[in-house]
């Protein structure tokens, strides 16, 4: 009997120590105390603006230091078109800390998207508008094999005059490039398109002496050769298409 007489005591003693602390320390935490005033953000950008991240941040301010929710502040700045990943730390007593990395676009993706050099496709604002990224298009499933292709592409035609700026894969299976001077190259299937390739760019210094405008169209399909179109102009004085 005396032994829970004192323990019902002891109980009730570390019960008048514990409940003003923990009443104190409610304070102390609330919500509402110590307000986060301060925004600073480590970034390099060329597409999300200040304003964007304060619109994103702002309503994950309205608590306190403590019940500031990193997780939910790193979602949100997260979920802006341009941003990659973001890191967000609390710095003791009112300031909220932002690190964000920006997507770098590797090629426009069928007109409205981009492609990051991860390799993901995003949607974002003006993405149309950059104009001298590359120009990929093709079926949503076979994406990496496009990104592949254009850098087989890009790599064999590095020795010439002409850079590859486009890339389109049709439904079909048939592959065709754009060079950045406007010109047309058709490939066909991807199993041929090394052989083809390789015999088209052996002749080209020869194919294009005398030719300084360039041509607007090569379809490589040929068993033996390919055709050639060359500007309005040229073609008056070279015949037309040339059969190789």
């Amino acid at each position: 009997m005396k032994g829970a007489v004192r323990l019902a005591a002891w109980c009730l003693a570390i019960a008048l120590v514990v409940l003003p602390v923990v009443g104190l320390l409610r304070g102390w935490f609330a919500a509402a105390r110590w307000p986060v005033t301060q925004l600073t953000v480590q970034a390099e950008f060329k597409h999300v603006s200040a304003a964007q991240i304060r619109a994103a941040v702002w309503p994950q301010l309205g608590k306190g230091f403590f019940a500031l929710d990193l997780d939910r502040v790193q979602k949100a700045v997260a979920a802006l078109p341009w941003v990659e990943s973001v890191e967000a730390r609390k710095h003791w007593p009112d300031t909220l800390q932002l690190r964000i990395y920006e997507r770098l676009p590797f090629a426009r993706w069928n007109d409205k998207q981009l492609i990051s050099r991860q390799g993901l496709v995003f949607d974002a604002p003006g993405a149309a508008d950059l104009v001298t990224l590359p120009h990929l298009r093709g079926p949503a499933a076979r994406l990496a094999e496009v990104v592949s292709f254009y850098a087989e592409a890009s790599k064999a035609f590095a020795a010439t005059d002409l850079k590859i700026n486009g890339v389109v894969l049709t439904e079909r299976g048939s592959w065709s490039v754009t060079t950045t001077r406007g010109a047309r190259i058709v490939i066909g299937d991807r199993d041929q398109a090394g052989r083809r390739l390789h015999r088209f760019l052996d002749v080209y210094p020869q194919l294009i002496a005398g030719h300084p405008d360039g041509f607007v169209y090569a379809d490589l399909r040929y068993t033996n050769g390919f055709a050639v179109r060359w500007p309005e102009a040229a073609g008056a004085n070279a015949g037309g298409s040339t059969r190789s």
